[in-house]
């Protein structure tokens, strides 16, 4: 890979490690490489002093008012076993009944999956055109025995936001705890724990320029006071929740990226909103039948996803030298099926088969992004040619 040429717009996918995290992390491979459960001697406790420090830079950026409420795991996807499988054996003598959302990722879909097999009911709630839930048929959905709902905040696909304050609102009105998947959102748009009634959120390092096998999971500690039964034991690390040594050099690098986030977040907002929307424009107005998908407004700011009419999106991504986009979710890319995201729009196989993602980031340039919508339009006419 020629690094000089290559344009990455995949960042939705993972991004590169900002230059100020690594010069934080890099100590704690070898100077400070303390275990932070080893607080007998210096070496523990300056780890544990940097992990608790972490902790604090994850809480603020979420408004969580108690840094005891962030547990530290390998990433979203953990968290949101943790998150479901946790909830669904904790509070078995409540319910057996979740709630969830037909566009989720995998990693709550195959979790959801699995607690059918285990004998638990989920309700999987369709999306409108722009992949929002409908709040009345959410609060249908609930019966007695609901002690769980987890919607994304924003999905990894199409950038919509969900109406999470609104989903928090049902979900205490009603007694029953609210996780959401904030991988794609934390970082990049205000998340408020507080103010939404959010109960359990989880987020991961890697999609905002920190390093990769590092995450966390939000569990609120009054108000109502959330319990969650561990999915890994021994030694009860992270208040018995999350039990393994503390992935310290992670840690440190995850809360410096979140850090750096909370200060440049709007404006990158401002700037990245501004570049997907000019993208859109010049696609559509060179191609004609090119349609966006997800919310027009309520979207994360650095995604991109459209459909371009008469074009198989992996074939045009097998065109695209030195630029990287993508079919959709990460965790799904190696599979010929079309999005099961785009589908749920209700559009048809033919537009989830033309769908492309863009995802912007902090190592990109307005230079770089002209060029990658001039070889993306090129392209794009060269396939629509041979269609015709």
């Amino acid at each position: 890979m020629n690094t000089s040429s290559y344009i990455y717009l995949d960042h939705n996918a993972t991004t590169p490690v900002d230059q100020r995290v690594l010069e934080e992390m890099l100590p704690y491979f070898m100077q400070v490489f303390g275990n932070a459960a080893s607080i007998d001697h210096e070496a523990g406790h300056m780890a544990k002093r940097a992990v608790e420090t972490a902790r604090e830079q994850c809480a603020n950026i979420i408004h969580s008012s108690d840094p005891k409420e962030i547990i530290f795991t390998s990433g979203a996807t953990e968290s949101d076993n943790i998150a479901l499988f946790g909830v669904a054996e904790k509070y078995a003598d409540k319910g057996d009944h979740i709630i969830t959302c037909v566009t989720e990722h995998k990693a709550i879909l195959d979790c959801c999956k699995r607690l059918e097999q285990m004998g638990k009911r989920v309700t999987y709630l369709p999306v409108d055109q722009y992949g929002i839930v409908d709040l009345d048929a959410l609060r249908q959905a609930i019966t007695p025995q609901t002690i769980l709902i987890s919607i994304m905040f924003a999905n990894n696909e199409i950038g919509t936001i969900a109406p999470v304050s609104e989903i928090g609102a049902i979900a205490h009105e009603h007694g029953v705890l609210f996780h959401t998947d904030a991988a794609q959102a934390v970082g990049h748009v205000p998340v408020d724990v507080e103010a939404m009634n959010i109960d359990m959120l989880s987020f991961s390092a890697h999609k905002i320029y920190g390093p990769k096998g590092i995450g966390g999971l939000y569990v609120r500690r009054r108000n109502p006071r959330v319990k969650v039964a561990p999915v890994i034991y021994g030694g009860g690390h992270e208040l018995g929740i999350r039990s393994g040594t503390l992935n310290v050099p992670g840690i440190v690098g995850m809360g410096k990226a979140l850090e750096i986030a909370k200060v440049e977040m709007k404006d990158e907002a401002e700037k990245y909103r501004n570049w997907t929307q000019l993208m859109f424009e010049q696609l559509r107005d060179q191609l004609g039948n090119v349609e966006l998908n997800g919310h027009p407004i309520q979207r994360l700011p650095h995604n991109l996803n459209v459909s371009i009419k008469g074009i198989e999106s992996r074939s045009l991504i097998v065109q695209l030298k030195n630029i990287a986009i993508s079919t959709g979710s990460a965790c799904t890319s190696a599979s010929v099926d079309p999005s099961h995201v785009i589908l749920a729009l209700g559009f048809g196989e033919e537009r989830a088969h033309s769908a492309i993602r863009i995802g912007i980031g902090r190592d990109n340039s307005q230079e770089q992004l002209a060029k990658a919508t001039n070889v993306i339009l090129n392209a794009s006419q060269k396939l629509i040619q041979l269609t015709i």
